[in-house]
């Protein structure tokens, strides 16, 4: 309600509009173990791989890449389009003494502009806010341009239509469950990331901010 009396009267906020909202939210609740084993996985990954160049898509403030970067990466490139992420990113690389080339725009902006190569590009919870029939060209780029795509996204459940009810109950539901994790918070998570993103799901005046889908799916376009 509060979201919604504050928001009904202009345009919808934008979900990364407040990015202290964003930063809270990936650093509570059940994020925790999942960012520190996303990190995990992506730093196993970069040693096997003897990694000495990484591209990191949909970098964020660096939450999954910082403590995965090893010592042996040599060239590192982010691609974020907010620009205050992006600068948070940046900050802490530079405290550590940790260069890197910053791209502020999205994966298509990179992709137009950009034609190099890396041992390991790596997308954590980004590839999402793509539309589906857009991955194709930009999956075919990443085949050519690195050795090894790693992709973290979420499972969920295939719904044929974004208005159904069964999706509008999963969402509802789901939602619940992660306000829930931030209720001690004043509402900074709730009403700077979360129900801009519900709501966004529904929201026919505005391009949708996430397209999220069955890990089959995301099997099947890469395979394409």
């Amino acid at each position: 309600a509060s979201y919604l009396a504050r928001t009904l009267p202009g345009a919808g906020a934008s979900v990364y509009s407040a990015p202290e909202a964003f930063a809270a939210f990936i650093r509570g609740g059940g994020n925790l173990g999942l960012y520190a084993a996303t990190s995990a996985a992506l730093r196993a990954a970069q040693l096997s791989n003897r990694a000495r160049s990484l591209l990191d898509i949909g970098v964020g403030d660096g939450m999954a890449l910082l403590p995965a970067l090893t010592d042996e990466i040599e060239q590192l490139d982010l691609v974020e389009p907010s620009a205050a992420l992006l600068a948070s990113i940046c900050q802490q690389l530079d405290a550590h003494g940790r260069q890197c080339r910053a791209f502020n725009g999205t994966l298509q902006d990179f992709v137009a502009q950009n034609t190099g190569s890396w041992d390991i590009a790596e997308a954590t919870f980004s590839l999402q806010s793509i539309v589906p029939e857009e991955r194709a060209p930009l999956l075919a780029w990443l085949r050519a341009h690195c050795r090894r795509l790693l992709i973290a996204e979420f499972d969920v459940p295939d719904f044929a239509e974004q208005f159904a009810p069964a999706r509008a109950t999963y969402v509802s539901e789901r939602f619940a469950q992660g306000v829930a994790e931030y209720a001690d918070d004043g509402g900074l998570v709730a009403q700077g990331f979360l129900m801009p993103v519900m709501f966004g799901s529904f929201d026919r005046t505005a391009a949708r901010t996430n397209y999220e889908q069955p890990m089959a799916a995301w099997a099947e376009q890469l395979r394409a």
